[in-house]
């Protein structure tokens, strides 16, 4: 009887091929979604929950379909969300002047050889982040319950509502969002509320940006109280006191306060950020050491188990894919690495020291791979992968990647070979955030299929699959941004060109650190408040029982413009006070899960309708194809599209709420 229960359990609908089809075509529109919005807003956002709503949408009328076939789904679509960082580094190829467009086969080698070198990573790693470990996984957790809501008895009327709902709340936020979006598109409501300003008449200016997404404020529902108390700090440490500060010491009386605030954050604040994220991210991994040894021995003592002909005996959720497979595939994975980083340096001009380049990188590679990942698998169970620190920890990725080329590389080139030194530390820091940001988004999934009793090296395998579809869809989708749009800082850009802020920075500091022009002193700035910060959390942890300040979100808030985090913050304080309310209703954690749909749809529909208006203006040739006014118009259409924003967000939580109500939730 045993044996019979356990054969029925093996092959129960898991990974199956209908399952993989519906993972990828989410994979390739997420992708697109998440590309866009990165750039724009210097943040990306976590696919796993709307992947799972739409998975269950889809999968509802197949008899055999389960929840451990619907996390399979939402597992290689996941992969949108993290594989999607790519962005924080390549478009400094760029903005440095060593690319024109995104070579699809170099760009797609990238993601997809990183990607899959993160998965390896990941599997020792989750014993020490996600077996053996109290960190929260607010996403994984929130993904698990949405699974568990969607795959209930549907014989019985409030699971059937409760799954209806749920869908309903990522639709309706999806479409809201996506509208919004557009008539932003046309101009009659602005896109952000801002102002500069000087302070005193000896030259110091701050400023502030609160940009009507909805996006932005449903990222903030997501990621907490903490973590938007963490970086309004950070907001204010560099708005508050830094651009202050620095302004006033230039002494500029003349340029736009404007012009001098935007000027004084990126090239003296943005820096201070860096410092502070460095140290932060180090604290992080020294703290990680003991957990990792004991991961991977416990999956050495897997293997061991297989061995003796066991495995039998492992738990489902133990079974991760065998040690010597990852060992093999992560060699595998080494090979065309090593060439592609010689092949970049040899047509690069620096042919003479291919193989210096090409071993050494894969040294690189492998060592501080393992390190993002180690910390951002940590961060990504503090807060979730919306806040993935991997743009933070890039900073530390590109400076010892340049560092290393000064001391082994430079002094044996000619100087005009310096710009093809930063292409190439550029490169390589793209490769290991490859690594890391899979790393990241496989140790969230893993917790979530943890929660819903599915096979760990089923889902890996399913991870793979996604990172070949989104490895696929990034670079045609750069390309489309970039001829829309282009870049900030890039000759010829337009008005409406993205920021992408993170490029911005990594490639300065890349360019910083090869030229010798770096401003140490900043970076040490922000180094003693990222250890203030540290200290500060520190005592928090033991004064109180639930208020934290991460500090890696605090250096975000500093080197991250106020566009990407004022509204960040605003929307964690929002959703902070529904989940309050939601915790004295009847069904407080049915309430919430509305709330965490309701923010997911809003993320997804302004992100897919950006992708299509970047369409839209690309094939145009315009810089705003669907405007219906002109500049006059612009101090109304502040005053609308404020209004009009806040009453949209008042009103859809209305409607969430009254839903749960009617649904018998709450």
């Amino acid at each position: 009887m045993t044996e019979a229960k356990t054969h029925s359990a093996d092959s129960r609908t898991e990974l199956t091929l209908r399952g993989i089809l519906i993972g990828v075509v989410i994979t390739v529109v997420f992708t697109a979604a998440n590309v866009f919005f990165g750039l724009k807003a210097g943040l990306t956002f976590a696919t796993s929950i709307p992947a799972a709503v739409l998975s269950m949408a889809l999968l509802r009328g197949f008899r055999d379909s389960t929840i451990q076939e619907n996390n399979i789904v939402q597992t290689i679509a996941s992969a949108a969300g993290t594989l999607s960082s790519i962005i924080f580094v390549l478009p400094g190829m760029i903005m440095i002047g060593w690319w024109s467009g995104f070579p699809f086969w170099i760009s797609f080698a990238v993601c997809a050889l990183g990607g899959i070198l993160g998965v390896m990573y990941s599997i020792p790693l989750r014993r020490a982040l996600v077996t053996n470990s109290d960190l929260p996984y607010p996403e994984g957790v929130a993904c698990a319950e949405v699974l568990k809501v969607g795959s209930g008895d549907d014989s019985t009327d409030s699971a059937t509502e409760e799954s209806r709902a749920g869908l309903l709340a990522v639709i309706w936020g999806a479409v809201v969002s996506a509208v919004f979006a557009v008539v932003v598109a046309t101009q009659t409501f602005a896109s952000d509320v801002a102002g500069y300003f000087r302070l005193g008449n000896r030259g110091a200016v701050s400023g502030f940006d609160f940009s009507l997404s909805f996006a932005l404020f449903a990222i903030g529902h997501l990621v907490g109280l903490s973590v938007g108390i963490a970086m309004l700090l950070g907001a204010l440490i560099g708005w508050g006191w830094g651009v202050p500060h620095y302004s006033l010491l230039a002494g500029d009386l003349t340029t736009a306060a404007a012009d001098l605030a935007q000027a004084t954050w990126s090239h003296k604040v943005r820096f201070v950020g860096a410092g502070a994220i460095g140290v932060s991210a180090i604290w992080t991994l020294a703290k990680l050491v003991r957990p990792v040894v004991g991961g991977l021995s416990g999956a050495m003592a897997a293997a061991r188990v297989r061995k003796a002909g066991r495995a039998d005996t492992l738990p489902r959720t133990e079974r991760d894919m065998p040690i010597g497979i990852v060992g093999l595939i992560t060699l595998a994975c080494f090979v065309p690495i090593a060439w592609l980083l010689g092949y970049f340096g040899s047509i690069s001009g620096l042919g003479d020291h291919v193989a210096v380049l090409a071993i050494g990188g894969v040294a690189f590679v492998v060592l501080m791979g393992f390190f993002v990942s180690t910390v951002c698998g940590y961060m990504a169970g503090l807060i979730g992968s919306s806040n993935s620190p991997l743009s933070g920890i890039g900073i530390l990725v590109v400076i010892a990647a340049a560092l290393l080329l000064v001391l082994f590389v430079k002094p044996h080139v000619a100087p005009e070979a310096g710009r093809a030194l930063v292409a190439f530390a550029l490169f390589i820091t793209a490769v290991v955030f490859t690594v890391a940001a899979i790393a990241n988004n496989n140790l969230q999934d893993l917790k979530t299929g943890q929660l819903v009793d599915a096979t760990p090296w089923k889902q890996q395998a399913a991870l793979v699959i996604g990172v070949v579809a989104g490895a696929a869809v990034i670079p045609p989708v750069l390309d489309l941004v970039n001829k829309a749009y282009g870049f900030v800082g890039v000759p010829g850009a337009g008005p409406s060109a993205l920021p992408a802020p993170q490029a911005g920075l990594i490639s300065a500091l890349g360019q910083g650190v090869i030229q010798g022009n770096i401003d140490w002193g900043l970076i040490q700035v922000g180094a003693l408040i990222g250890v203030a910060v540290i200290a500060l959390d520190a005592i928090l942890a033991k004064a109180t029982k639930h208020m934290r300040i991460p500090p890696l979100a605090v250096g975000l808030g500093i080197y991250l413009p106020t566009s990407s985090t004022l509204m960040v913050v605003v929307g964690s304080v929002v959703g902070w006070y529904f989940d309050r309310r939601a915790d004295r209703s009847a069904k407080p954690e049915s309430t919430k899960q509305l709330g965490v749909l309701l923010a997911s749809g809003l993320i997804v529909g302004e992100s897919i309708i950006g992708v299509v208006i970047a369409a839209v203006v690309a094939f145009s040739g315009k810089a705003a194809p669907l405007a219906l006014v002109g500049p006059g118009f612009a101090d109304a259409a502040l005053v609308t599209g404020g209004l009009a924003f806040a009453a949209v967000v008042l009103g859809m939580y209305r409607w969430v709420w009254r839903m749960a109500m009617r649904n018998g939730t709450a």
